[in-house]
């Protein structure tokens, strides 16, 4: 394992073990493990088509039936959920936030041939094998929702640690890839919003709390404009389309078929908006035949690991 990097790379950030967390809402952790999951294989399907490409082929793309530019097999995830779940076993790895175990991790994953990895990604990945930092510097094109879109163990294992530790714990799993003031934003404004989502927020108070934050923050985020179709790999179009589907509907289903049906980047979309979502309406709001459709070594995967997270 390579070392090398700033100096939270020599112990673990936040230990695993702590008694506070998600124990007394085990569906609702569930419930966001497995909606990223079905977010991204919903979306996979009509990823980089436009919405009346959408429209014209599917009707409304609500089932998991694969396909799409990466001729997935029904139920079938990308990167996003494949990264998470690299992410997870780091931490259990190294019982806590180390980022040389992380970054190896990563590397591991694609070294696996995945079946799709991001530009960002891969430059990150690649200077971590030729120089042993695990963070790249600070980059005008780093903007992306690579970091985002993996994010969900940290805010798993983090739960209940301070808002300063949570924050840093994102920055450090980023910052292997992606090193930008508005990947850091957009990506801690979503933990917060799982967080909060776990420990019984309402869709108001996700608003009111964490979205306004970050929109005061950066101006660049504010969402109510007009309606986010064909969003791109930018955390700002990607966060813009899940604020909208998330606040503007009032189920999961109704939130997930919103979100990938503006086409662009829809397994992220999709991935991200499953997370938030998954959190805030449990596990008994998700479509049954989403969860009987999706991947059963995935659903495994994830729910081993989720046990070792909380």
């Amino acid at each position: 394992m390579r070392g090398g990097g700033a100096p939270p790379d020599k112990e673990p950030l936040s230990p695993l073990g702590k008694e506070v967390g998600v124990r007394g809402a085990p569906s609702r952790a569930q419930a966001a493990y497995l909606a990223l999951a079905i977010g991204d294989a919903l979306g996979a399907t009509v990823e980089f088509m436009m919405p009346r490409e959408i429209q014209y082929k599917h009707g409304v793309h609500k089932d998991l039936i694969g396909g799409g530019w990466l001729h997935l097999k029904p139920g079938a995830i990308t990167d996003d959920t494949q990264m998470s779940l690299a992410l997870g076993d780091a931490i259990i790895q190294a019982g806590g936030l180390h980022a040389p175990t992380i970054a190896e991790a990563f590397s591991q994953w694609m070294r696996s041939r995945p079946v799709d990895i991001g530009h960002t990604v891969r430059r990150g990945i690649i200077h971590y094998r030729r120089t042993g930092q695990t963070q790249v510097p600070l980059n005008d094109n780093d903007a992306g929702n690579g970091a985002c879109m993996r994010v969900l163990p940290i805010a798993l294992a983090t739960l209940g640690e301070p808002r300063e530790t949570v924050d840093a714990a994102c920055r450090l799993q980023a910052h292997i890839t992606h090193h930008h003031p508005l990947s850091d934003a957009g990506t801690q404004c979503i933990v917060a919003m799982v967080q909060m989502a776990l420990q019984g927020a309402s869709q108001r108070e996700l608003l009111q709390g964490p979205v306004q934050a970050l929109i005061q923050q950066h101006p660049e985020f504010h969402f109510r404009t007009r309606r986010e179709e064909n969003p791109s790999g930018f955390i700002v179009h990607t966060l813009r389309a899940v604020f909208q589907a998330l606040f503007d509907t009032d189920t999961f289903e109704d939130c997930l078929v919103d979100v990938v049906n503006r086409g662009g980047d829809a397994d992220t979309t999709g991935a991200i908006a499953g997370m938030v979502a998954g959190a805030l309406y449990g596990l008994e709001a998700i479509p049954e035949r989403w969860v009987k459709g999706l991947d059963a070594e995935v659903k495994e995967q994830m729910m081993v690991q989720l046990s070792r997270l909380i």
